[in-house]
Order: structure tokens, then C-alpha cells, then sequence
């Protein structure tokens, strides 16, 4: 687009606005778009990284701008996602994206894993369609190693119109209790939830104690094992929350994402 060019633009974009002057609403959302427009550019000119900077990566994306080609940010997307999916003994492989749908293969099994393959859906399909909204879907197949049945089957997943009603996220933040091995109990959506982190992957559990019903505020973690502080049951969070004392308990994992920043974010719903 030449200068010539502009100046007509620039004429059409002040006749619009004279035509919506007394349109409190438009003017309103209008002066809300040029705010954000106006915080993307300064992040730029003060040297924002157009990657790891969540707006100025958004912006760009939605005008076929971004420095990184769709697979890159889909791999990307992925390795978010593989700390909660180690937590199922599973792993995912991009095979390839075409016509619009990235296509996943899903390995290992999740046997004893009490949390539904909605949960882990919602988990691959947030991290994938954040990072790349100009695909239309996801479509992942997933191969068991052994009996039980493949840690997931997707099918084809489209693209919901809105955000899943039973799956919303929840930012916790940082958590730098968890820096030195420890853990920690937060009350995220009306509900205990447990972080730790193992060999520096995060996991998320849903309290309390599935054994006593006692809080897991206090419980001992050694070696990735979580000793309940009420009745001492030992569960290992490394293998989906199983319970080593009692195989038929197990804690029950919550979906849980981290930025590369260090920001988790879980879906207790």
C-alpha cells in the first residue's frame, strides 16, 4: 500500500467515525480497540518479544502476521501440554496439518486413571487452538502400548463455536513454593486443589484425601511420592495419583497447563 493509498484510508476511516459520532456504543468499543492497538505498539517499541508476548502475538496472528509457522506453534502448544499427559503415562505426536485439522497421535496408556477423556481433550485442544486459532480442528488417534485401552480417542474434534461451557480455565499464577519441591493447597474455583512439581513437571490433584478425607495441606512429597499427613497413604503423582498402599484409590488429576513464563493454569471444572 502506497502513501496515496493510506491518505484514502485514512479519509474512509474519519468519514466512518463522523457516521458513528453519536453511537455511544460503537464509539466506545471502537476507542477499546484503538487502546489495545495503541498497547501492542508500544510493547513493540519497547522491544516485546513477538512470541512470547501474549497480545502482540494474538494481534498478529489475527492478521496473518506472526513470525512462526502454524506447526512451530502447534509443537510449541505441545510441549505445554505433555507435563499433564506424563502425568496420565501418556505423550502426544503431531503427524502432520492438513487442510486445516492438526492431526495428533496419542501414545501410552492411562491405566488407573480415574480423570474422563473430556478433561484431557479439553487440556490438547486449549493449548493447540490458542496457539494456532486459524485451524479448524483437531483430530488425534491414539495407540495402546498395551491393555487398557489407548490413553485417549479424540475422534475428529471441530472447533466449538464458544468455550465449553464444563470446561473453563483458571489462572493460579506462579506458585514459587513449589521452586524447592515442595507443595502447595489452593482453593481455585470453590475447590482444594493440590500443586507440586517433580523433577520440575508440575501436576495438579483435586483434594482431599480419597483414604481419610483429610486435607493434603501438609502432605510430605519425596522422591514423587505424596504422603497424606491424616492417615499416611502414599500416592504417586508421577503415575496419575495411584494410591501405592491401596490400589484401589487413587487421587484424581486436574488438567493443568504452564506457560513459558511459569504461570499454571488448571480446569477444575
Amino acid at each position: 500500500m502506497d502513501d496515496r493509498e493510506v491518505r484514502a484510508r485514512i479519509g474512509r476511516v474519519e468519514s466512518l467515525l463522523d457516521a458513528i459520532a453519536d453511537d455511544a456504543a460503537a464509539s466506545e468499543a471502537l476507542g477499546a480497540v484503538v487502546e489495545l492497538y495503541g498497547e501492542a505498539l508500544a510493547r513493540v517499541v519497547a522491544g516485546a518479544d513477538p512470541v512470547e508476548d501474549e497480545l502482540v502475538s494474538h494481534l498478529l496472528l489475527l492478521h496473518g502476521l506472526h513470525p512462526e509457522d502454524v506447526e512451530t506453534r502447534v509443537l510449541r502448544a505441545l510441549e505445554e501440554v505433555r507435563p499433564y499427559l506424563r502425568s496420565h503415562g501418556g505423550g502426544v505426536e503431531l503427524l502432520e496439518i492438513e487442510d486445516g485439522v492438526a492431526r495428533l497421535r496419542l501414545e501410552g496408556t492411562c491405566d488407573g486413571c480415574p480423570s474422563s477423556s473430556a478433561t484431557m481433550r479439553l487440556a490438547i485442544e486449549e493449548a493447540v487452538l490458542k496457539a494456532a486459532p486459524e485451524l479448524s480442528g483437531v483430530d488425534a488417534e491414539g495407540v495402546a502400548e498395551e491393555a487398557p485401552p489407548p490413553l485417549l480417542q479424540l475422534g475428529a474434534v471441530t472447533r466449538p463455536a464458544a468455550p465449553p461451557s464444563n470446561g473453563s480455565w483458571s489462572i493460579v499464577g506462579g506458585l514459587p513454593q513449589l521452586g524447592s519441591g515442595g507443595t502447595v493447597v489452593r482453593k481455585v474455583e470453590g475447590e482444594d486443589v493440590l500443586f507440586a512439581r517433580v523433577s520440575g513437571t508440575p501436576y495438579a490433584y483435586r483434594g482431599p484425601c480419597p483414604a481419610c478425607s483429610a486435607s493434603l495441606e501438609g502432605a510430605e512429597l519425596a522422591d514423587g511420592e505424596l504422603a497424606c499427613s491424616g492417615c499416611g497413604r502414599r500416592y504417586d503423582l508421577r503415575r496419575a495419583g495411584r494410591c501405592l498402599d491401596v490400589p484401589s484409590l487413587s487421587l484424581e488429576p486436574v488438567p493443568l497447563l504452564e506457560s513459558e513464563a511459569g504461570l499454571l493454569k488448571v480446569a477444575v471444572a
